[in-house]
């Protein structure tokens, strides 16, 4: 019996052929599933799957229809630092330099260092509304963007990539020229609750970052 992976390559399949068109209706859960000889449930499992990602539209009582613009949605994750450094063949080294909770916001800074130089430093504020743990995480023993990896899932959020004069604060903790062009990321995550955290990183001259899609 064709598991739901199956269904969905056959449906994505049909989308990509055009077999389903653009706007158009596709049949109900109950054909499908007859079709194809297979549970109803495994049939909705690879629709909800493929409407995830943005290939079909679902709508209670008027049925399934293809996406008019069908594409993948890019999915947006946040890396783990360590992880870049590692996978460049580095020793991973963290510090944390400054820490500081006014009311609700925590403030943080860190460097991340490979090979003992610096790599990148980042500027965070984490909202303990949202998330109360971080105000008394260790983020001496694990990074605060490797703690909000495995502690803060978000469900949606903000990321742009853009050049800017290193700052004063810059200069200092990555060793480059005053005012010199750096890569700074800026992202901001959040929950259903809200806001989780907002992130300045600024990247050493000639770090380079890759992003899947």
């Amino acid at each position: 019996m064709l598991g739901w992976q199956d269904v969905q390559a056959e449906a994505l399949r049909r989308i990509q052929s055009r077999a389903w068109p653009p706007g158009g209706l596709i049949p109900n859960e109950a054909e499908l599933a007859t079709e194809l000889g297979c549970a109803r449930a495994t049939v909705n499992r690879a629709l909800r799957a493929l409407a995830e990602d943005g290939w079909l539209e679902r709508r209670r009582r008027a049925g399934t229809r293809v996406a008019l613009s069908p594409q993948r949605r890019a999915q947006m994750s946040v890396p783990v630092i360590r992880q870049e450094v590692e996978a460049l063949g580095k020793i991973y080294g963290h510090r944390v330099l400054s820490r500081k909770v006014d009311k609700a916001c925590l403030s943080i800074q860190t460097l991340h260092l490979a090979d003992t130089q610096p790599y990148a430093v980042e500027d965070r504020e984490i909202n303990l509304t949202t998330l109360p743990a971080a105000k008394d995480a260790d983020f001496a023993v694990l990074s605060a963007n490797e703690w909000l990896v495995q502690n803060a899932p978000f469900d949606r959020g903000t990321m742009e990539y853009l050049a800017e004069a290193a700052s004063d604060f810059e200069v200092q903790h990555l060793g480059c020229a005053p005012a010199a062009p750096l890569m700074i990321l800026r992202r901001e995550t959040f929950s259903e609750v809200g806001l989780i955290t907002r992130l300045r990183m600024a990247y050493a001259p000639g770090r380079a970052v890759r992003l899947n899609i």
